[in-house]
């Protein structure tokens, strides 16, 4: 385990999410070598003393760098470091230039769009919404267990957190999309990298979680950063295929 003497940690201010701070903290570390590749983690317990937060921040964060790529967590063996760096899984082999466009254009639509409404949602949701994305949330862990690409629960998923908004301008903006919505929606099997693919939405994933955290803890101002960290890593993911 990483010798928590030496950390370099710095105790979480209340101003902005707490997960994200924490999260940086533990990425900075990994990245220069302060918690090596093969080491564990401190436990939960310990990273609360830390960072004196909750659990709650402290598995939020856990679960950021794990779509990372930089962690793994095995039962009864604890969270090791397995890279430096963040994984940056393709999904597709390759993406012709204008589908590439057509990707980011709706993008830079849903990262203005998609993290006020995420904050809406954190602040007005019912026990409908509260059902609607956590049925959502658990489809799309299925789908991605099953090997598919998940496009149709992708979509269902968003389309519940817009729901949530109660604001029905939001939803007659998003509706229009449909799942066309969704960048993989656009690539044809051809394309894709099976086992990159694979990856890429065990990360997507992790993000919804954290998302879904922050909605259904009522907490605006880190759903609205959780949305808008998930929307530019993909924005990120394809503008590589350019």
């Amino acid at each position: 385990m990483a010798n928590m003497k030496t950390l370099k940690i710095e105790r979480i201010t209340q101003q902005g999410s707490l997960s994200a701070q924490i999260a940086r903290q533990l990425e900075a570390s990994i990245a220069n070598g302060q918690i090596a590749v093969g080491d564990k983690l401190p436990t939960e317990s310990e990273l609360c003393d830390m960072f004196g937060v909750s659990r709650t921040a402290v598995r939020e964060a856990i679960a950021h760098l794990r779509s990372l790529g930089l962690i793994e967590t095995r039962r009864g063996i604890g969270t090791r470091v397995i890279q430096t760096r963040q994984a940056a899984p393709s999904p597709a082999r390759r993406i012709s230039a204008h589908t590439v466009e057509d990707i980011l254009h709706v993008l830079e639509l849903r990262l203005t769009l998609e993290p006020r409404a995420a904050a809406l949602a954190a602040e007005r949701h019912d026990e409908e919404d509260v059902q609607r994305l956590e049925s959502a949330h658990a489809a799309f862990m299925e789908a991605v267990k099953q090997g598919r690409q998940a496009r149709h629960e992708d979509y269902q998923f968003h389309h519940a957190l817009i729901e949530a908004t109660h604001n029905p301008f939001f939803m007659a903006f998003y509706e229009p999309l449909s799942q066309e919505a969704i960048p993989r929606a656009r690539l044809v099997d051809h394309e894709l990298n099976v086992e990159a693919a694979r990856r890429y939405l065990e990360m997507v994933a992790g993000e919804h979680q954290a998302i879904l955290d922050a909605v259904l803890s009522r907490d605006p101002e880190r759903a609205e950063q959780a949305v808008r960290q998930h929307f530019s890593r993909a924005r990120q993911t394809y503008s590589a295929y350019r």
